[in-house]
């Protein structure tokens, strides 16, 4: 009953104004340091109390709400990072919806723009994306009613889903402003920009007539002021400017106004259940129309704005066609920034035209052929002048003095490219040529840092860096095919893809350099986190004894330890379990294993072997598959054939110390076997990684009609494509215990990741392309599963009948017959190579001289300059 009279009592005092009702609410209570949340009514906090209702979003009170570490927040470059006493920071949580699934408002109704009523203050990425900022406590329950009325606007395809107020514990806005400090000391200062205050309005909107000038938006009178946009001057205790009330008995008494704050606090503790909808009049808000801002620094555009980081990508006209251009841009911006920290958006010709992008946007991208229409161009050249930011990928847009200009001969052709980078170093590189190439007119803007031009007798210009304006807008423009792989349909020989796959890394060096320049972060990405083991058996027969042995042999905490590492085992894994890497968890429920990366049916299905390769120990990111089987090398029994697989390792090793890069689509495994000391490969040891190089090539020419993919050996331990790129490589440990060497035989090899050099389903895509086949793609899975099937058989011919079982096969797919080299240096005498020795070393012939074996632990193959020279130590 209480509950009810406490409604009618709102709905007399404020009548259809529950706008009036959450201020005074959020007002009142601010100083208890509660939290106010506006969401959904299925997703109010635990234990929040209602105070208001309206069309399945509600507005409720609940306990604080704390922000402690902003980390993994990216700060906006705001001075100084304070929150003003009397304003509130909040969250907002957003969605994207493309622009076209948009349900927009009425006419009728009165949209809010979050930017005209908060300061952002910083962003985290991600699904939803979430912005903090602070606003005044008028702004702030504005921002709440349009939410929960769904009149409040987010730019770019961004829908609020929940705001909620937070505090920034003391300590961490002191880390942050150290932070932003920092930053700011990198960069020039800001020029002073007013900010805008709105005048009071003289009467509630109810009154504004259709033609007077507030209606449709007349600018207001700007002066210097909040630093947090529009609040109005003046504002009394329970609203922003006068306002018409339903003038009651309640308005101007004692008692009334003491049942006013009771009935406030009531509120506050009412159950959901009981809160009923309350009418509204969109005519009766408070709410004011603000110019945009646009906050910029001299020389670099920085994005104050609190919208999305975005780099939108206009592709050309609604079309299939259009539609794979689209994939094929954001594919190759993707692998040179950050995902994390921006979004890639497909521009549509109409969203262009019609949604407020450009104050929403870090960086446009203009990758199309076609004519761009005038109203358009227009469009961009103003987002230029604002301080935007261009990239042009073999496109028809250009401004500031320069032309586009047809040259026939250059048409889908590899030419030769020299770079000039911001510091004027150069790159050299092959690249696909769109046809077109830049050539001034007779006035033209002065040139950028970066240029590109083409090694041939014109010199034709290919890129040019443009500056534009007095707000730093730039564009860089290219005539040359930086967004296409050297897969691509465009790409007409094999001559063609292999000059550009020689030259991809150095494709991916230019894009970066043109997106640092254009003030993207292209730094690498965040080490990904450590997952647990999981304790994987190929055959069911193994999988008791295995756990039987297991039983034995872990300590009294669950433990096998190691000199570097401790596994744990444990029947499943919960999240709050660290993972080091000294300390990893291995889970043995079977059951509970699930990976896209990695899947145990089709590596049992292929995997044939009598004993390697049956006990799997499987993560999803490890440090490196070498180290896992330290602690378990000598005492798990031979037949159970371990080995380490990883879908992704953060510190892989090659050889000689090497770094080796191990990102998804890598096959990356560490197998262990045994080899008795008194037998044919005891006694040759060096040949295991020559044994495990031909296993990798023979596992996937072997296959039925997959016997011409040019996959070769290159001595001593590489995997190549022909004798061009490096795409794996082996490295091997081996420990003589007694009268068996323990040997770790580590393996990676690119299956799938085309970027940012070679893989294997690149070079099955070019013979499809070039024999007109269907060869299909494989998987990682598989072919490791066929490469231990491989080296067990490898093995047993050489234990059964010496190396010359195997150096058939081995000499098939190797790339040196016939190679001549200098040995040492490229004044070094002059060498023919034989083979291998009978130990597994190489063996070269001197020109008139005698036969000189190489070790492999003391010379490395240089394939680009054909030299073997002595690694240095």
């Amino acid at each position: 009953m209480l509950i009810t009279l406490c409604y009618l009592y709102l709905w007399a005092r404020w009548g259809r104004r529950p706008a009036e009702l959450v201020r005074a609410t959020v007002r009142r209570l601010r100083a208890s340091r509660c939290s106010f949340t506006f969401c959904g009514a299925a997703a109010q906090p635990p234990g929040a109390r209602v105070c208001l209702s309206r069309g399945g979003r509600v507005f409720c009170v609940s306990d604080s709400q704390s922000i402690e570490d902003l980390n993994k927040w990216a700060l906006f470059l705001v001075s100084p990072f304070i929150l003003e006493a009397e304003h509130i920071a909040f969250v907002t949580e957003s969605i994207w919806v493309q622009s076209e699934n948009l349900q927009r408002s009425s006419s009728s109704e009165t949209i809010v723009k979050w930017s005209d009523c908060c300061l952002p203050l910083a962003c985290r990425p991600g699904d939803p994306y979430r912005l903090i900022a602070e606003a005044s406590v008028d702004n702030f329950s504005k921002l709440g009613v349009a939410f929960m009325e769904d009149r409040l606007h987010m730019d770019n395809g961004l829908v609020p889903q929940k705001i909620v107020s937070v505090h920034l514990q003391d300590s961490t806005l002191k880390e942050v402003k150290d932070q932003v400090s920092n930053k700011q000391a990198q960069i020039l200062e800001p020029k002073p920009e007013p900010s805008l205050e709105i005048k009071p309005e003289q009467d509630g909107m109810e009154h504004v007539g259709r033609d007077d000038p507030k209606a449709l938006g007349e600018e207001p009178t700007q002066r210097r002021g909040s630093a947090s946009g529009s609040e109005p001057a003046g504002d009394s205790d329970r609203g922003g400017g006068p306002v018409e009330h339903y003038h009651l008995h309640l308005s101007s008494c004692h008692e009334c106004l003491e049942l006013e704050n009771s009935t406030i606090e009531s509120v506050k503790f009412a159950s959901a259940e009981n809160i009923p909808d309350l009418p509204y009049d969109y005519s009766s808000s408070l709410e004011s129309v603000a110019d945009e801002t646009s906050p910029e620094r001299e020389g670099r555009r920085v994005n104050l704005t609190g919208k999305a980081p975005n780099i939108l990508l206009y592709v050309g006209s609604d079309s299939q066609e259009a539609l794979g251009r689209f994939h094929e841009v954001r594919s190759v911006l993707a692998d040179c920034v950050d995902i994390d920290s921006y979004i890639l958006y497909h521009l549509l010709e109409d969203s262009a035209l019609r949604d407020p992008w450009t104050d929403n946007c870090l960086l446009l991208v203009i990758a199309t052929r076609e004519s761009i229409p005038e109203d358009l161009y227009q469009k961009f050249m103003a987002y230029l002048s604002q301080g935007g930011k261009v990239l042009g990928l073999s496109s028809s847009f250009t401004f500031g003095g320069f032309q586009v200009t047809s040259k026939g001969a250059l048409q889908k052709t590899v030419q030769n490219l020299v770079f000039s980078k911001a510091d004027q170093s150069k790159v050299k590189l092959s690249v696909l040529s769109s046809g077109c190439m830049y050539q001034e007119g007779p006035v033209r803007l002065s040139p950028g840092r970066l240029q590109g031009h083409l090694e041939n007798e014109d010199k034709d210009r290919m890129i040019v860096h443009v500056p534009f304006g007095t707000r730093g807008g730039e564009a860089v423009l290219c005539q040359v095919h930086l967004e296409l792989p050297p897969s691509s349909n465009i790409v007409q020989t094999p001559e063609d893809f292999n000059l550009l796959k020689s030259s991809n890394f150095r494709r991916y060096e230019v894009l970066r350099e043109i997106l640092t320049t254009l003030g993207l972060s292209c730094d690498m990405k965040q080490v990904p986190a450590l997952t647990p083991l999981y304790l994987l058996s190929a055959a069911e027969e193994i999988r008791d004894p295995l756990m039987q042995w297991l039983g034995k042999h872990v300590d009294s905490e669950g433990e096998i330890k190691s000199g570097q590492l401790s596994l744990r085992f444990v029947s499943s894994y919960v999240s709050e379990v660290e993972i080091t890497p000294s300390c990893i968890p291995v889970v043995t429920n079977m059951e509970a294993f699930s990976s896209e990366h990695f899947n145990l049916e089709i590596y049992r299905q292929n995997l044939q072997t009598k004993q390697l390769g049956k006990v799997i120990l499987f993560a999803e990111v490890t440090p490196t598959t070498m180290r896992l089987l330290d602690g378990l090398m000598f005492q798990t029994p031979q037949e159970m054939g371990l080995i380490a697989i990883a879908a992704r390792q953060t510190e892989g090793k090659g050889r000689g110390g090497n770094v080796w890069l191990s990102p998804v689509g890598c096959a990356l495994s560490t197998l262990l076997i045994s080899i008795p000391l008194r037998s044919q490969l005891g006694q040759r040891i060096p040949f295991v990684q020559h044994l495990m190089s031909v296993a990798v090539v023979e596992a996937v020419r072997s296959i039925p009609e997959y016997q011409d993919i040019n996959l070769r050996v290159k001595w001593p331990n590489d995997i190549y494509y022909s004798d061009l790129m490096k795409i794996g490589g082996v490295l091997v440990n081996s420990t003589l215990m007694g009268e068996t060497f323990y040997i770790l035989i580590g393996c990676g090899f690119n299956v799938t990741n085309s970027n940012p050099t070679i893989c294997i389903n690149d070079l099955i895509t070019e013979y499809n392309k070039q024999h007109k086949a269907e060869l299909k793609p494989l998987r990682a899975d598989y072919l490791i599963a066929r490469v231990v099937t491989v080296l067990e058989k490898l093995i047993k011919e050489f234990q059964d009948k010496g190396p010359n079982s195997v150096l058939p096969l081995y000499y098939r797919y190797w790339v040196h017959s016939g190679q001549q080299v200098h040995l040492g240096s490229a004044e070094g005498p002059k060498v023919s190579i034989v083979g291998l020795d009978d130990s597994g070393f190489l063996q070269v012939h001197q020109e008139g001289g005698e036969v000189v074996t190489v070790h492999p632990d003391g010379n490395s193959f240089d394939m680009l300059r054909n030299l073997i020279l002595p690694k240095r130590r």
